[in-house]
């Protein structure tokens, strides 16, 4: 009996292709619309810049000014590079801040990132190890068999005395404490802050909605640091802290507006008026 061809709509269908990833945007060459955020405050770096992981977003990239809208810094670790833009690609001596991508573009929000500085400095200045010992021989392995160890942290000679690293782990401190956490409400998740201006041939900016919460929650809690600062001074007395509170209470009715961004109620703006 001769063999008949199935029907193709009998033939089994094949499994939906799976979507493609969704494109790292393309790391600028300059006028980076995000670099006066950063070089306004480097803790926010890790939130606003979304071309990581790049030696901008490492923790020991210290910013020192913008050239060609870029920000323009060095290196804690490898001060032999000198000045360089922060697009430069990572190292392994790579450690995101507070917020940013890892080297494998993974995210790394509640990273200790103090302690990971910590952690990889002691990496670079620990001495190699001694041989070991057995039965009171010493075993040496041949230098064509030793294996190098390559360290996750920074490699090769660490250029920071300890008042330096102090001051670069006092610094990721500082930023992990810069703002602590708030949730966006559900109808603003994906959002975006645009920002149009009147004349069409001028360029406009857009801000997603979770980098704006980010930076009223900072400006939230400096300003609760700030209001600590005043009742905690000895040389204010009671009627100047008072008066420097009515200042710091206005600052909050003032942000009452933003209140419609955090999920939770309580963690939004109080004014005078307890609104």
């Amino acid at each position: 009996m001769p063999h008949r061809p199935r029907p193709m709509s009998d033939l089994p269908s094949s499994p939906p292709a799976s979507p493609a990833p969704s494109a790292k945007p393309q790391t600028p060459r300059d006028n980076c619309p995000d670099v006066e955020d950063c070089i306004a405050d480097a803790a926010e770096i890790g939130h606003v810049c979304s071309y990581g992981p790049i030696c901008g977003t490492c923790v020991i990239y210290r910013p020192i000014e913008t050239a060609r809208g870029l920000l323009l810094g060095a290196c804690r670790v490898r001060g032999e590079r000198g000045e360089f833009p922060c697009t430069a690609p990572i190292c392994d001596s790579y450690l995101p801040r507070q917020g940013a991508l890892d080297a494998k573009g993974r995210s790394t929000e509640g990273a200790n990132v103090a302690l990971n500085i910590s952690r990889a400095a002691g990496n670079a200045a620990r001495a190699p190890r001694l041989p070991t010992r057995n039965s009171g021989a010493v075993r040496e392995a041949a230098p064509s068999l030793v294996k190098q160890r390559i360290p996750d942290g920074p490699c090769g000679e660490l250029e920071m005395n300890r008042e330096e690293l102090k001051a670069l782990i006092r610094e990721a401190m500082d930023e992990e404490r810069g703002a602590t956490e708030a949730a966006l409400a559900p109808k603003w998740e994906g959002g975006t802050l645009v920002l149009k201006p009147h004349d069409p041939t001028l360029q406009g900016k857009e801000l997603p909605l979770d980098a704006l919460l980010h930076k009223v929650v900072m400006i939230r809690d400096r300003l609760r640091v700030l209001e600590q600062k005043i009742n905690a001074n000895v040389k204010l007395t009671d009627a100047e802290k008072v008066d420097m509170q009515a200042y710091v209470t206005a600052c909050y009715g003032s942000l009452t507006t933003f209140n419609v961004l955090f999920r939770d109620k309580e963690d939004g703006f109080t004014g005078s008026g307890g609104k």
